[in-house]
């Protein structure tokens, strides 16, 4: 597949066919994405991939705190966003509820506890970063992060990044045994997409660059 077309036509899945992923295939993709650059060839990420019953115990575990804590998708800004921020997300969920409300969905309901469900996806990946590295490598992670749902792309999958989970760190570290000196950064979705969910076309816009860009010449 053409990188450029995979990059302009790939979008966040929040519906997913039951069907299995080969363990060898999730294998090849993770191979492929830490292909990716880190600060001084640190590779620092370390993936957990949940399949099977596992998957469906971690999601059943998740929605379950979610309803006791209602802690809910948020950007995570420690100071008021800008105007410009804001209408951003606004405006996303202005473009997606369309879609909820032909599936008969609450868009709260359906964001949060789908982040905890990893919207019903037959993998989940859940991204670690050893706390003994600064805050810094965040970035390292994001990078692997954007690899791996392109190669996903590639190979006919779905993927939706899944911040709310780093808030159930302590029920994900119980569930699957990661050490506490791992912190949960972030999960991903992985699956067939469901083309058929009303859901599935939502596509968040991008602004144009001249708004995001500052040239110096």
């Amino acid at each position: 597949m053409d990188l450029f077309e995979a990059i302009k036509e790939r979008r966040s899945i929040r519906a997913f066919k039951p069907d299995q992923i080969m363990k060898e295939k999730v294998e090849e993709m993770i191979a492929l994405a830490t292909k990716a650059p880190s600060a001084i060839n640190l590779q620092p990420w370390e993936f957990t991939v949940v399949m099977g019953e596992e998957k469906e115990r971690l999601s059943r575990r998740l929605v379950k705190s979610y309803r006791e804590k209602q802690i809910s998708c948020s950007p995570g800004n420690v100071k008021p966003l800008s105007d410009t921020f804001s209408k951003r997300g606004v405006e996303s969920f202005q473009l997606m509820n369309p879609y909820l409300e032909e599936m008969g969905l609450q868009f709260d309901r359906f964001v949060n506890e789908g982040s905890c469900n990893f919207y019903g996806a037959p993998v989940a990946i859940i991204l670690c970063l050893d706390n003994a590295f600064s805050k810094a490598r965040l970035v390292d992670i994001g990078i692997v992060l954007g690899y791996l749902t392109l190669v996903a792309f590639g190979y006919g999958l779905g993927t939706c990044p899944i911040g709310l989970i780093s808030a159930y760190e302590e029920e994900i570290k119980d569930l699957l045994n990661i050490p506490e000196n791992k912190d949960v950064v972030i999960g991903m979705a992985l699956g067939y997409p469901d083309w058929d969910s009303p859901v599935n076309r939502f596509k968040a816009p991008r602004e144009h660059t001249s708004s995001v860009v500052r040239w110096i010449y």
